[in-house]
């Protein structure tokens, strides 16, 4: 990394500073958007604008977007990431407290330690990595332990979301390792404002097969939300986060993880009114735990090849809302 002007350092903090108040926020703007909107509209109207405005933005600046070749594995990425990675938030926090979804994303990086293991090339699981992955799922057993008697509808739902959110990371975790082994040097931006029209366009297929878009009206509060997504949770916090990377050890831009989780919870409990019980405090703690144990032994190991500058090439895998 090029060594960065006292400037350049400055607004590369207040970058970071960004993208952990705005990617903290966004569980609170799906949250608030599906007031009214249907799930599966709501992200991909949400993912569609966002990428037709960044593709107009490479255009403008005279930037090729990716070509008809490689719109099969953009896709595919776009289905993992998004279709199933953002896709499972949205619904999910149609049950459960955006505070608490946050934390239960937390889980990506066990998800992506087990993939890895799976693969041809990818790092075996060694012993405090199966540790970790035990203390972090602990965490989702000490929080679902008392809806398993499966009592009500609610409860029903709550396992529901939480199934979602599972079936999220496990999706963002397979489109990362797939990126990590097809590495192009593609227009970084183009590439991802394809894999966010690919992830929106299908995301509105499935809600128009769910017979979505006779449920779909919007309210000024709701309206607002969605815009923040599009333009704010989505381009802002990806350039913000790019800027923040280029001239900041990854090490450091990499705790964003770690705050956005607590800035949800808060905006979640302040805002909505959200509830945040101590049994949902410990299992956060255990769900955290996982994942420093996990990121520690991963420093110490061997690397696969790093994945390319996409949408899927963030810190520990985690940003899918």
């Amino acid at each position: 990394m090029t060594p960065a002007s006292p400037q350049e350092r400055r607004l590369a903090y207040a970058a970071w500073v960004a993208v952990c108040v705005i990617w903290g926020t966004t569980y609170l703007g799906i949250r608030v958007s599906l007031e009214s909107m249907p799930p599966a509209l709501m992200g991909g109207l949400r993912w569609t604008l966002a990428g037709a405005l960044l593709a107009a933005y490479v255009v403008a600046r005279g930037e090729r977007l990716p070509p008809p070749s490689r719109w099969g594995s953009i896709v595919l990425l776009g289905f993992l990431l998004l279709g199933l990675g953002n896709g499972g938030v949205v619904f999910a926090e149609q049950w459960i407290p955006s505070g608490l979804a946050a934390v239960l994303v937390g889980t990506s990086p066990f998800w992506m330690s087990s993939v890895e293991a799976c693969l041809p090339g990818g790092e075996r699981l060694r012993l405090p990595v199966v540790v970790s992955l035990i203390i972090g799922f602990s965490g989702i057993l000490v929080l679902v332990w008392p809806e398993l008697t499966f009592g009500t509808s609610g409860t029903r739902q709550f396992l529901a979301g939480v199934i979602a959110l599972q079936i999220a990371s496990l999706g963002w975790a397979l489109g990362s390792s797939y990126s990590r082994r097809h590495t192009r040097a593609d227009n970084v931006l183009g590439t991802t404002a394809y894999q966010m029209l690919a992830g929106g366009l299908l995301m509105i297929l499935a809600g128009t097969v769910r017979g979505e878009w006779a449920d779909l009206f919007f309210t000024t509060r709701t309206a607002t939300a969605f815009v923040y997504l599009s333009v704010i949770g989505s381009i802002g916090g990806f350039v913000a986060y790019t800027y923040a990377l280029r001239h900041l050890p990854v090490s450091f831009v990499s705790l964003y993880a770690y705050l956005n989780p607590v800035i949800a919870v808060a905006l979640g409990v302040l805002v909505l009114g959200e509830p945040f019980t101590s049994r949902m405090a410990i299992a956060a703690l255990l769900v955290f735990a996982g994942v420093a144990l996990v990121r520690l032994t991963a420093g110490s190991a061997p690397r696969t090849t790093p994945a390319p500058a996409v949408l899927s090439a963030r810190p520990e895998a985690r940003r899918i809302a």
